[in-house]
Order: structure tokens, then C-alpha cells, then sequence
């Protein structure tokens, strides 16, 4: 017989009852005043907004709120921070998300720091500039090896002749290639292949004139393929290319001072470099025309490079004046043009900055000036002691410096016909009076003219480039 049954709490009943429900336990009646905080805050919402932990994440989210121009910026962040709308309500007492943004907008200060720097998009290579200084001046050692060898007094005028006209026809062709390129490498190359050997036979034929077909014609016409070869690697950029094919030069030279290397070498050397620079064009441009063409592009008119051909005439024919009287002066001209062609990157670099840091058209005029002054100022700086170094009036080659600096400072921005005219203008003025014995006389004819055209220069440099529309 069963025993009777104990009615007090804990006894065997406890576990008859939980088989019945399932292990649930029975529930106990609390006091009123025993409420957790759990079940405070579950059943009472909060009555504001819990102002300690809406500073502290303003706190800690102060460094993105502070760029924020408005609520809504910072809505958006902090629901890329994750907060969900239950967390907002209990743990900030704010109702929703547009609530807390804004005071959190409230507590943080405004702060706008500057963004970074960009990148210079004119930075210029420094070293591929100087090396076409360099690359430019090189070929001078040619008529120093060859020197004894032929009458420079009786031939020189065909080289001349051939030199100015390869010149300005190198300018023209360089012009249209950088125009093609814009199209593709390959149709560059296709200018250059025609462009090329026309310029060096043109050339050729003029020399042939005052040369009346002699031997030198054909020193013209070696003259005038180097040329042509040459500018072809430097339009493409291939200066290392053409520093190897010149080293016969290099090393001929090299020697001179301790060791006279004979006819053979002296003749020998400069057609080897001839026959080197020959040789990598010819490979350069075979490379280049392999490129797949692009179909559908025109052609640039003719007439968009015949400005740059005509600076090119007028740029040779003011150096040939002043290599009449001081031939070194002409040695320093060509070395200056790698530092030439580093400041007409530094000026457009210089430029793009300051139409970022003026707000008006007036202070971006006034900026432009003292850029394009402080560009000609580093430029003929040097040339100063180099003038008085070989002797040479400083005066006339620093007016000469400055037109052809400013004139190829018009042409990198497209003003190509301003730039020619001037040039053209200044060239046959000294021309003139050197040729007709014209007053002021030959030695002020070139100082005077390269004087006014440089002032011209400047002052077209100054209302076309002093507008911030040509550097946006």
C-alpha cells in the first residue's frame, strides 16, 4: 500500500507534475517593488535621450561627422556603422535614426580639411630633358673630327644652307607626328616614314646650290639624313637609343686631346655613328608601324604645322646671325634646350597650380606673370656666366634665349602663328641690316631685334596664357 502523499512544496508531487508539463516549472509570485531593470526597460520606454552615449559616439565618429554638410550625411554613415533602429531607440533614446543624426550634427563642430594634393600632371623628366640638351649638342663633334680633313671657310655655306632648311622642316614634321600620334603610334610612324626622307632630300638639294655639286654635297647630304634620322628617335622618344648610336662620336672625341687617331678614324668615326643612328631608325620605325592602324581618323591639315615650320626657319636663321660673330654662343644655345624644354613642363605645372589657388581672374593674371618670370629668370641665369665664360656679348645671347624660350612657350599651348610671325619678323630685320650693312649696324641688328621681340613675346605669352582657359 502507498504511503500518503506529502503536500508540502518539494515533495514527490514536484516531479509527477513535471512529468505531466513538460518540465515546466511552476511560477513564483514576486513582490511588486522586485522588477529587474531588464523588465524596466522593456516595459517603460525611455523618457529622453541618454546624453552620455549619444557624446560619446559623437566622440568617436567626430573625425567623418565633421566633413558632413548636412544631417542626412550623417544618417548615412551611421547606418554604414550598422545601427539598427532597435539600438538607436534603447541604447540612445532617441526615436529614430534621423533623430540621432542630427544631434549628433549638432555636437560636432564643422570641419572641412583640405584634400590631398593632387599629382602633378606636368611633372617634367628630368633626365630625359637634359639628355636631349645633351643629344642636341652631340653632333658637333662630327665637324670636330672631320675638321682637318676638309675647307669648313670654303664649304661651310652649304651646310649651312642645309642645316636651316632641315631644321625647319625637322620642326614641321616633328608638329604633324605629334598630331598623328594622338591618333596611334602607327600612323606617327607613317608620317615620319614619308616626312623624314623628303625633309633630308630637300635639304640636300638646296646645299647642292651653293655647293655647285662638289664633294661637300655630299657631307649635306650626310648631314641632312642624321637630321632626319634624329628627329624621328626624339619624336618618338627613343633619346638612349640615339646616345648609343652617337658613342663612335663620344669616344672619337674623347681622344683627341692625347692622341691623334689618323684620317681613316676621323672620317671613319662620324659614318659609323651615321650608319648606327641610320640603322636603329630604321629599326625603331619598323617596330612602330607594326601596331595595329586605327581605322576612321583623319588626317590634320598640312597648314595646322606650316607656323612651326616657319619658327624653325626664323629660330635657325637668329642663331645663325649669332654664330657669325661668337660660333661658342651657339654651343651654349643648343646645351640650354634640355633646360628649356624642363621649364616649359615646370611653367604648365606652376600654371595648374595657381589656377587652383586663386579665386579671380585678376590674381590669376598676376600669378601667371610672376610664373612666366621667374621661368625665364631660372632660365637665362645660367646662361650668364656661360656668355662671359667664352667671351660672348651676354646681353645679345640672353635676348636671343629669351625669344626662342617664350616662342616655344606659345607653341606648346597651340599659339603657333604669334610666336612664328614675331620670330619671322625679328629674323629678317637682323638679316637684313647684316646683309645690306643697314643702320644701326651688324652688331646691334641682332640685340635690337631679338630685344623687340622678346617684349612681344612676353606681352602674347601674357594675355593668351595670363586667362585661366588655356590651363583648365
Amino acid at each position: 500500500m502507498s504511503g500518503p502523499i506529502s503536500l508540502e512544496p518539494g515533495g514527490s508531487e514536484e516531479d509527477t507534475l513535471a512529468i505531466r508539463l513538460a518540465g515546466t516549472r511552476p511560477l513564483r509570485r514576486r513582490p511588486r517593488w522586485a522588477v529587474d531593470e531588464a523588465t524596466l526597460t522593456v516595459r517603460l520606454p525611455r523618457s529622453g535621450p541618454d546624453e552620455r552615449a549619444v557624446s560619446e559616439l559623437a566622440a568617436e565618429l567626430a573625425d567623418r561627422i565633421g566633413p558632413a554638410v548636412h544631417p542626412y550625411e550623417v544618417a548615412a554613415l551611421l547606418e554604414a556603422e550598422g545601427l539598427s533602429a532597435s539600438v538607436i531607440n534603447e541604447r540612445y533614446g532617441h526615436p529614430n535614426l534621423f533623430s540621432l543624426a542630427s544631434a549628433l550634427y549638432e555636437r560636432v563642430p564643422r570641419t572641412f580639411p583640405e584634400p590631398a594634393p593632387a599629382a602633378d600632371p606636368w611633372r617634367p623628366d628630368t633626365v630625359r630633358c637634359l639628355l636631349r640638351g645633351v643629344l642636341f649638342a652631340l653632333p658637333g663633334l662630327a665637324y670636330l673630327l672631320a675638321a682637318p680633313l676638309w675647307d669648313a671657310g670654303g664649304h661651310a655655306g652649304a651646310l649651312v644652307v642645309a642645316g636651316v632648311v632641315s631644321w625647319a622642316w625637322g620642326q614641321a614634321l616633328g608638329h604633324r607626328a605629334h598630331l598623328r600620334m594622338a591618333t596611334g603610334r602607327r600612323e606617327a610612324g607613317r608620317t615620319l616614314l614619308a616626312g623624314a626622307p623628303a625633309g633630308s632630300a630637300v635639304a640636300t638639294a638646296i646645299a647642292a646650290l651653293p655647293a655647285q655639286g662638289g664633294p661637300v654635297t655630299w657631307v649635306a647630304a650626310a648631314q641632312s639624313a642624321y637630321l632626319a634620322a634624329a628627329g624621328v628617335l626624339l619624336v618618338l622618344g627613343r633619346e638612349r637609343l640615339l646616345l648609343a648610336a652617337l658613342s663612335p662620336l663620344l669616344a672619337g672625341a674623347a681622344v683627341l686631346p692625347w692622341w691623334e687617331p689618323g684620317p681613316v678614324l676621323r672620317s671613319g668615326l662620324p659614318a659609323l655613328a651615321l650608319l648606327a643612328t641610320l640603322a636603329v631608325t630604321a629599326r625603331v620605325l619598323r617596330g612602330t608601324l607594326s601596331v595595329p592602324a586605327v581605322t576612321g581618323a583623319g588626317r590634320p591639315r598640312l597648314l595646322w604645322s606650316l607656323p612651326y615650320g616657319l619658327f624653325g626657319l626664323a629660330a635657325a636663321v637668329l642663331v645663325l646671325l649669332q654664330g657669325r660673330e661668337e660660333p661658342y654662343a651657339v654651343i651654349v644655345l643648343t646645351l640650354s634646350m634640355g633646360p628649356a624644354e624642363w621649364l616649359l613642363y615646370r611653367y604648365r605645372g606652376l600654371s595648374v597650380a595657381a589656377l587652383r589657388a586663386t579665386a579671380t581672374p585678376a590674381g590669376f593674371l598676376l600669378r601667371s606673370a610672376g610664373i612666366l618670370g621667374l621661368c625665364l629668370l631660372v632660365y637665362l641665369a645660367p646662361l650668364l656666366p656661360a656668355a662671359l665664360l667664352i667671351g660672348a656679348d651676354p646681353v645679345g645671347l640672353l635676348l636671343l634665349a629669351a625669344v626662342l624660350w617664350t616662342a616655344l612657350l606659345l607653341q606648346a599651348f597651340g599659339a603657333a602663328w604669334p610666336s612664328a610671325g614675331i620670330c619671322l619678323a625679328a629674323a629678317a630685320a637682323a638679316a637684313a641690316v647684316v646683309l645690306f650693312r643697314l643702320p644701326p649696324g651688324t652688331a646691334l641688328a641682332l640685340p635690337l631685334s631679338c630685344g623687340a621681340a622678346a617684349l612681344c613675346l612676353s606681352a602674347c605669352a601674357l594675355r593668351l596664357l595670363g586667362r585661366p582657359s588655356p590651363h583648365a
